[in-house]
């Protein structure tokens, strides 16, 4: 997982960060409640790890202000050192998806943040992939672009059900053949000719163009309007 750790106590952050770090997962931190917003709205993480009490901002406000103003619906797991019900409802309410009283288990903190990204990802797994007129369902597997279905093959749907996912960014020509082929990529440009298909199957009959080429970068699946 990608966790975002947003603490003012640097030694019980820096504790956070070995365990999990330790058990496979990438940790960035945050120390205040700006920052911790700033880093909060970029889409590169699974999971936030929120103190209740920031300096700058309370952590509640911060959770209230990513779900409002910012549409974050990464899932946020809230620490306190407040053990009320009424502290409990205030984080709940304002977007927290669990909570955690301190001090606590680095085992069962990890325990959650898990639980909490897999019901994330199910959740993400089942709905429909929209950019721009194009539709993928993940349950059915079926494009359709304006109404009209998109042709695929197990390697162009995974493809772009990938890309479609990651709307927000370039994806490396490195990245899409891990993802096909792990660490045995076959030789010769196999990604470009895979690409080329796809790019006939979304775009050939249509004048807006999804399937774009970064020079240098990578590709993009999204609406260029």
């Amino acid at each position: 997982m990608r966790i975002l750790v947003v603490e003012d106590h640097p030694d019980l952050a820096a504790t956070i960060g070995d365990y999990l770090q330790a058990r496979g997962h990438a940790v960035d931190f945050a120390y205040d409640g700006r920052t911790g917003y700033a880093a909060a709205c970029e889409p590169d993480f699974d999971v936030i790890v929120l103190d209740r009490n920031l300096p700058g901002q309370d952590g509640a406000t911060l959770c209230r202000r990513l779900r409002g103003e910012a549409g974050v619906a990464t899932p946020v797991l809230m620490l306190t050192a407040l053990d009320t019900v009424d502290d409990r409802v205030a984080g709940l309410s304002a977007g927290a998806d669990d909570y955690l009283i301190k001090p606590f288990a680095m085992a069962e903190l990890e325990a959650r943040l898990l639980a909490l990204h897999r019901r994330a990802a199910g959740a993400v797994a089942t709905q429909p992939l929209r950019v721009a007129d194009l539709v993928y369902d993940p349950q059915t597997r079926e494009a359709r672009r304006a109404g009209q279905p998109v042709p695929l093959n197990p390697t162009t749907r995974k493809i772009l059900e990938y890309l479609m996912r990651q709307t927000h960014r370039v994806v490396s020509r490195e990245e899409l053949e891990h993802l096909l082929w792990g660490d045995e990529v076959p030789e010769g440009d196999v990604l470009r000719a895979h690409i080329h298909v796809l790019r006939a199957a979304v775009d050939r009959a249509f004048t807006s163009k999804l399937l774009q080429t970064v020079r240098g970068a990578g590709y993009r699946l999204a609406s260029t309007e």
